[in-house]
């Protein structure tokens, strides 16, 4: 093996999650899911609703929080997916 792969596979094995932590952040992770698919649901439902101002502008910044949300929980999924062993 090159120095190089050795270096590569010891970064590897240092930045990995624990097992009893990453199980732990997986179920979180999961629970947050749900939660925010709770969220996504119901501001699509208000999104169908004729709502008058200042609901609308409130409506527009709830979508906002909602997008941003899910950005980061997909973030926080793929790391934990890239940073465990199984």
């Amino acid at each position: 093996m090159t120095e190089s792969k050795i270096d590569s596979e010891a970064r590897e094995t240092l930045e990995k999650i624990p097992e009893e932590i990453s199980v732990e952040m997986r179920k979180i992770a999961h629970d947050l899911s749900n939660a925010l698919e709770i969220i996504v649901q119901t501001s699509y439902l208000l999104n169908t609703a004729q709502l008058k101002e200042p609901a609308a502008d409130w409506l527009r910044m709830l979508d906002s929080g909602v997008e941003k949300a899910l950005s980061l929980n997909l973030a926080l999924r793929t790391y934990i997916k890239e940073h465990t062993s199984h």
